[in-house]
């Protein structure tokens, strides 16, 4: 069997860390490679470090063909519905990944609107031929087409498809937009949670990564300074003729805003303690 190893496709869903390819290679050596990979064709879509352990220790493993699979955004949105579906992934990944999926949709979407009765071919199109597909030696799904994406069209919408809060979907666009590669590192490998990472993200880039150098306890200090910023100014605003009803907004928002901040923590933390007790069932 000729199975190809796309560097694209591969490298679409963030590695595991060493600790979790650890995991698996154990899991595998002792029970054996018991999930199929997912082919398109001969492109491997679905089973990259399975496959590479496999490789390694000369073990045997099922395949099974996606033919549902038309372009290659019908195979992204695949993959990025079957890891939202999986309890092991960060809170911060999650979000990513649904936000990648809103920008797939809005795309096609768009295009769909945009488009002519003739049907180009275009950049979306496979760069490979499908119909080369070993079927001798794998198991054939459906031939049916995939259903068409349900719309995220609002950030409650994005936030329900991640399993986040919306104040968290916020957060990590602002982190997408805003953050340095090595505060982006840093929230990824679970150092920081998603709130210290935003509030971090509205320094200049410099100072980002100068507190990412530095490690969690300064990239903790960092993000305290920012908060405080933003609250002395409200501190120090006079009070108008009504008397202090605008203070008492600006105490709800804060509140609010420590909510959404202690909400993020706590479910940073569940994910922490899910992953420790993954960990410790191996």
């Amino acid at each position: 069997m000729n199975i190809v190893v796309n560097e694209e496709l591969k490298a679409y869903i963030d590695p595991l860390t060493p600790e979790e390819y650890e995991a698996l290679e154990r899991s595998i050596l002792t029970e054996g490679c018991r999930d199929a990979l997912v082919l398109w064709g001969d492109v491997l879509v679905d089973g990259h470090n399975r496959y590479g352990i496999c490789q390694k220790h000369g073990l045997p493993f099922q395949t099974v063909q996606n033919t549902r699979f038309k372009t290659l955004q019908d195979v992204h949105l695949w993959m990025i519905d079957q890891h939202l579906g999986r309890r092991s992934i960060s809170d911060y990944l999650r979000g990513v990944l649904a936000l990648r999926k809103k920008d797939i949709v809005d795309e096609r979407r768009a295009r769909s609107t945009a488009s002519t009765p003739t049907t180009p071919t275009t950049a979306d199109d496979p760069p490979f031929d499908v119909d080369d597909a070993p079927a001798s030696t794998s198991t054939p799904a459906s031939d049916e087409a995939l259903p068409p994406p349900v719309p995220l069209n609002s950030r409650e919408a994005i936030a329900r498809a991640a399993r986040l809060s919306s104040s968290q979907v916020v957060m990590i666009e602002k982190i997408q937009k805003q953050a340095a590669p090595e505060l982006v590192a840093a929230v990824k490998s679970g150092v920081i949670s998603i709130n210290t990472a935003a509030a971090v993200a509205s320094l200049p880039a410099e100072e980002q990564v100068s507190a990412a150098n530095a490690g969690k306890d300064e990239l903790k200090q960092a993000a305290k300074r920012v908060r405080e910023a933003k609250r002395k100014p409200r501190e120090a605003a006079p009070e108008t003729e009504e008397g202090a009803e605008p203070a008492a907004l600006d105490a709800v928002q804060q509140l609010q805003q420590r909510v959404a901040e202690l909400t993020a923590e706590n479910a940073d933390l569940r994910r922490q303690v899910a992953e420790l007790q993954a960990q410790l069932a191996h």
